[in-house]
């Protein structure tokens, strides 16, 4: 199948191209920055998600994965919400397309980093929801991820600091953040795997929002 994947130089959007690749698939990958992967089914567009310019020679897409975002609060509407609904809007009337993927974030169900950060993500799930009730009529399934912490260099500043990694890991109840490729699992599984989940937004914060101290 012929993919198309946003923000796949790092982290998860890297391990989501690469499990891809590693299932046989062709992957066009669209980041900022330069290819992170080099192999034959592979083709890197160098591209910002909040310009609406993009390649004509580009293949009909049946699967598209939205992962692109960024951290920093001055640009998160315009990267992760605005910039997410122009790249799927482009390739979403594929007639070939049969699944759409977006990366959100477990900070859209509890509120729990940056405001702007928050509501974009907030914002992308219910996008997904009204994008889901269009394209159900031509089959298409579309779903949301939302990853809680995640072991990648955006999380680096955590990783490199005993404490505050210790803190992060004993606010799960498995005391564990998930690696990319769990994730990039994850995102296989609802793209291709799956034929009857749509409009959903699935968690994986190793049980993070479920923890709670019951007082009696």
């Amino acid at each position: 199948m012929n993919v198309v994947v946003s923000g796949t130089s790092g982290g998860i959007g890297l391990a989501i191209a690469q499990e891809f690749l590693d299932k046989g698939h062709a992957v066009v990958g669209f980041d900022v920055r330069p290819a992170g992967i080099g192999h034959p089914r592979y083709r890197h567009v160098i591209h910002d998600v909040r310009d609406g310019a993009f390649p004509e020679d580009l293949p009909e897409p049946e699967v598209l994965v939205c992962n692109a975002g960024t951290l920093e609060e001055e640009d998160a509407i315009d990267v992760n919400l605005l910039g997410a609904m122009r790249f799927v809007e482009h390739f979403c009337d594929s007639p070939a397309l049969r699944s759409i993927l977006f990366v959100a974030s477990a900070s859209a169900r509890n509120g729990a980093e940056f405001p702007r950060y928050v509501a974009s993500k907030a914002g992308l799930v219910g996008y997904m929801k009204n994008l889901a009730l269009k394209v159900s009529a031509r089959g298409v399934t579309c779903n949301s991820v939302s990853p809680g912490g995640v072991l990648t260099s955006a999380n680096q500043h955590i990783l490199d600091d005993p404490m505050l990694y210790e803190a992060v890991l004993d606010e799960t109840l498995l005391g564990k953040w998930a690696e990319p490729r769990e994730v990039a699992e994850l995102a296989y599984f609802l793209t291709v795997t799956n034929r009857s989940i749509t409009g959903e937004d699935i968690l994986m914060d190793n049980g993070e929002m479920l923890k709670s101290n019951f007082i009696w």
